[in-house]
């Protein structure tokens, strides 16, 4: 293969072959991966700012049954930790979420055996009614699968009801790698890689806007990353026209402290900076039809982070005013409102503040500044 065409190929926006993304990553230079992510980053994303969110991560239940074995939130049915968020709690995080500027929950949990349909359908639709500007980025497709597992629903009824009481948008929570290997060593009681690309291509039919995500440096081969690529586009390629499907992608590195990963199996993250430069770089030059790359500064720090932004990332997601999963495996980075400008600022970039929807936000001006504290 030639670099200099398989460049060029990616600048006008071609859809690359697995096979050449893998000679990608083992043979191209990082600095020429980086120069052509950043062309392609200019050209789907014109105006040059680094767009960033406030939002908070809320966990519905850690009651979960999936049993992942990168996972140290979960509990099981039973266990003394056991919770399920009341809706007192919900009220108090919200209040919590609007005064420090954010404008959305992410809401996730795990495979609780017996919430099914109505228990979600019941709750976003209290919290809609209590604060209807609240936006909701929830669940995700193998909390999808699970709960029509346990409603009897198709996804398509599930995923409909949910957004009548309140959806907003779905995210790509759950992806790790879309090879079913991979997953049944890992996350074997997740739904398959097959149902979780379907329930996204179905929630892209009814309009409701997603993202994608990867989480790799565990288990996976090289060539499974570029397969889990492939796919996710190829998902993309068949939403509606008007629709717009995968809003952004996320690739982030395994966490491994105190995960049974590593302490049974032995995995560790071996994954380095330069090598989730150089994945960031690939997902710009691999997924053409997807606008929005997002740089995970939870995973990889501010200064990874900041690199990535010249390597084709346009985004550094959220601040995260609450964040419980990622960081009960390790991830220890943090920023606020302000550190996450400055942060931006510093890579050369204007920050600008977004919805989910990757529309502008302007910062509100009653906002606090959060302590940093979990």
């Amino acid at each position: 293969m030639n670099l200099s065409a398989l460049y060029q190929r990616a600048l006008n926006f071609e859809f690359l072959s697995v096979e050449e993304g893998v000679y990608l990553f083992h043979n191209a230079p990082l600095t020429e991966l980086m120069f052509v992510a950043d062309e392609l980053r200019k050209k789907q994303v014109p105006h040059g700012k680094v767009s960033w969110q406030i939002d908070r991560n809320v966990n519905t239940t850690n009651v979960c049954i999936a049993n992942c074995k990168f996972c140290n939130f979960y509990r099981i049915p039973g266990h003394a930790d056991a919770y399920i968020t009341d809706m007192p709690t919900y009220r108090r995080k919200i209040e919590e979420t609007f005064k420090y500027g954010g404008d959305q929950l992410l809401l996730q949990g795990g495979h609780h055996p017996e919430l099914g349909l109505d228990f979600y359908a019941n709750t976003f639709r209290q919290i809609k009614q209590e604060y209807p500007t609240l936006k909701l980025h929830a669940l995700g497709p193998p909390e999808i699968a699970h709960i029509s597992k346990i409603s009897k629903k198709s996804h398509v009824e599930v995923l409909t009801t949910l957004k009548e009481a309140g959806l907003d948008s779905l995210p790509g929570a759950g992806a790790e790698i879309l090879i079913d290997r991979v997953r049944r060593l890992i996350s074997k009681g997740k739904c398959g890689a097959d149902e979780w690309l379907d329930i996204m291509h179905e929630a892209h039919k009814l309009h409701i806007t997603t993202s994608a995500t990867m989480m790799f440096g565990h288990v996976e081969t090289i060539e499974e990353r570029f397969i889990h690529l492939a796919r996710i586009r190829e998902v993309q390629a068949k939403k509606p026209a008007e629709a717009k499907g995968f809003l952004a992608f996320i690739p982030w590195t395994f966490q491994d402290v105190d995960t049974l990963l590593a302490r049974i199996r032995g995995v560790q993250n071996l994954s380095t900076p330069e090598e989730y430069i150089r994945m960031i770089a690939l997902s710009r030059i691999m997924l053409p039809n997807i606008k929005n790359i997002q740089a995970s500064w939870l995973t990889v720090g501010k200064q990874t982070a900041q690199t990535c932004l010249h390597s084709g990332a346009n985004d550094f997601g959220s601040i995260m005013i609450e964040e419980n999963v990622v960081s009960a495996a390790g991830a220890p980075h943090r920023f606020t409102y302000k550190t996450i400008q400055q942060a931006i600022k510093e890579a050369g970039f204007e920050p600008q503040l977004r919805t989910q929807q990757y529309t502008w936000r302007d910062i509100p001006a009653a906002i606090e500044e959060q302590v940093v504290n979990y």
